[in-house]
């Protein structure tokens, strides 16, 4: 196995679809200049133009990449053939979604609503208007993370038998105001892209132990998480999240460690330390029957290129040039069950440890 081993020949792109359809925006947040513009401009998308209810904000930043901010929620929605990527808050996204075109492509921004309960009204909306409609899971979509499911496919690590995900950084939440005052946030808004992938990648836990908390020195309502999921006897998968690592850079990491049977992978998710600007992503393998670990040349980063590939997946959907829409509103709202499953774990009472004897 090692010795037919190129990590050259991993799959790390989406296929472009062959007609792009215009992209309608709707949001003008950090995230849409940090991540979706910079990637559609790269993989050559249109986009039609960006709508945003701050008006001031929408056109700065539609002037910004010379492109066109639309006055009114009307205009934005009347633009034919559109593919609508609902970059909006949670509690936006139903109102946005029931306002769609009957049939239309959408793209909807995680978390699929604030809990499960707005998950499922988001699901029955997309299935009573029939939309193509996916959630913005782009993490599955990162050039390394493609490369990684490639090469687990092709039979390099063996069976997969464990999953660590280690996170020790300062992550900068300010830079999304409208988390203040939010009752759900780490697993909700962060660790939900790392629950996703694992679904992706292994299907679906039995269930989950979770706790997640704050952090004495802000107001910010989770900011640690440790989790583990439930897969049976065979797969031990396990997340230790802490964003208050705020000490310097040196001894902060944010990893994935896939072990096989007869190989393993090493994940370094570079965006995350020093957000937004981030560093390189790594993925490194030990094939089966290596005597050493390979690191894997990659093309791309999870920001921007994991969006382009996303976006791929869902135009080429909507054109029929795909037949699996990946990430889909159908799925997403199991990886939102599972988030639910997470916080009901967190806030049970923990086994109780038995008290010393008397004398």
């Amino acid at each position: 196995m090692a010795d037919d081993f190129d990590p050259g020949t991993l799959r790390q792109w989406w296929p472009k679809p062959s007609n792009p359809r215009p992209i309608v925006i709707f949001g003008a947040g950090s995230i849409v200049g940090d991540a979706h513009l910079p990637a559609y401009r790269k993989a050559g998308f249109p986009v039609a133009g960006i709508y945003d209810p701050d008006h001031a904000k929408a056109f700065q930043l539609a002037e910004s990449w010379g492109i066109r901010a639309y006055r009114t929620e009307d205009e934005a929605l009347a633009v034919p053939g559109a593919i609508f990527d609902l970059a909006t808050p949670p509690a936006a996204h139903a109102t946005i979604l029931g306002r769609l075109p009957v049939g239309a492509a959408a793209l909807i921004q995680k978390p699929m609503g604030s809990d499960l309960t707005a998950a499922t009204e988001i699901l029955e909306i997309c299935r009573a208007r029939k939309l193509k409609a996916a959630v913005n899971f782009q993490l599955r979509f990162a050039p390394m993370m493609l490369a990684l499911k490639d090469a687990i496919a092709r039979g390099y690590l063996g069976e997969v038998v464990d999953f660590d995900a280690w996170l020790a950084l300062a992550t900068p939440w300010g830079l999304w105001p409208f988390l203040k005052g939010l009752p759900r946030i780490e697993i909700a808004m962060h660790s939900i892209h790392y629950l996703d992938l694992v679904r992706g990648l292994l299907g679906n836990p039995l269930g989950v132990h979770a706790k997640t908390i704050g952090h004495p020195n802000h107001e910010v309502a989770q900011t640690r998480t440790a989790a583990i999921l439930d897969y049976g006897d065979r797969v031990r998968c396990v997340l230790s999240v802490n964003h208050d690592h705020d000490f310097g850079r040196k001894f902060q990491a944010c990893e994935f460690r896939i072990s096989g049977t007869s190989g393993a992978a090493y994940v370094k998710l570079g965006v995350n330390l020093d957000y937004p600007r981030g560093e390189p992503d790594e993925l490194w393998i030990r094939p089966a029957g290596a005597a050493d670990w390979v690191a894997v040349p990659l093309e791309g980063a999870w920001f921007p290129d994991a969006f382009a590939n996303r976006m791929a997946n869902l135009q080429r959907f909507a054109a029929g040039e795909d037949e699996a829409l990946i990430g889909s509103a159908e799925d997403a709202w199991q990886t939102m069950a599972l988030v639910e499953a997470a916080y009901q774990s967190s806030a049970a009472p923990a086994t109780a440890i038995a008290p010393l004897p008397g004398r």
